[in-house]
């Protein structure tokens, strides 16, 4: 998929929320969209996924099947999950076993005959997840899909995106949590001022394993993040 000189405002007399964007990802590829709130990150993502079109400029390349998770996912429908689903699988032509495969996966079987409009925004953001995966994406677009989700579901997110990558799919996800460490091969895109670059991630790195008292792994977490460090995972000592 290749963007191409992409510019792109909200009205015709607004500024610019990207200017010139020239960017390609290839098939097997993940990257990851940083920068501050109001940068342009969901833009970005919503241009690529087809949700919006660029003012000037094209997308070339787009895989026919795109799985869409944005931020928050449209829940105030008069549905339960299961039916919104149901039609979902239709439309895109997927089994209706994967809907229960994926609740599964997702901790979210208990939730599917609960209407929309009733889940939490972590629950309703499995539904997004859900929706996105019941047919294999070409490209799966995630924007801040860690947010609101409980822990065990947030450390599935990784192995969605090497799932699609092992079959050829394209990843393309937006971070402002820090939690891009947990994608460590991932392309990196940082959005500034309208327009977007690639970060050169250094050829060599090592890897240190620290050990640090329960109480405080969340603050040593933060603290490496902050620093501009990856933290690569969290385990128990065993």
């Amino acid at each position: 998929m290749h963007l191409q000189d992409v510019w792109f405002r909200y009205a015709r007399n607004a500024p610019w929320t990207l200017r010139g964007v020239d960017l390609e990802l290839g098939p097997g590829e993940t990257a990851v969209v940083l920068g501050p709130n109001g940068s342009g990150k969901s833009t970005l993502l919503q241009l690529a996924a087809g949700v919006l079109r660029p003012v000037r400029g094209g997308v070339t390349g787009r895989p026919a099947v795109v799985g869409w998770v944005p931020e928050r996912f449209p829940a105030d429908q008069p549905f339960t999950a299961r039916t919104y689903l149901t039609h979902m699988a239709a439309v895109r032509g997927a089994p209706a076993a994967a809907i229960d495969e994926w609740a599964g996966r997702l901790n979210f079987t208990g939730f599917l005959d609960v209407r929309l409009n009733r889940l939490s925004k972590g629950s309703a953001q499995k539904v997004g997840l859900v929706q996105a995966l019941l047919h294999p994406p070409g490209l799966l677009v995630l924007d801040e899909p860690w947010e609101g989700l409980d822990a065990a579901t947030r450390e599935q997110v990784p192995a969605i995106v090497a799932g699609v990558v092992a079959h050829g799919g394209a990843v393309l996800v937006s971070d402002h949590l820090g939690e891009v460490s947990r994608l460590p091969r991932a392309r990196r895109w940082h959005v500034r001022d309208g327009q977007v670059g690639e970060e050169e991630r250094p050829a060599n790195r090592r890897i240190i394993e620290l050990a640090v008292a329960p109480a405080h792994a969340d603050r040593a977490v933060a603290k490496l993040r902050a620093d501009g460090f990856d933290v690569l995972g969290v385990r128990e000592e065993r």
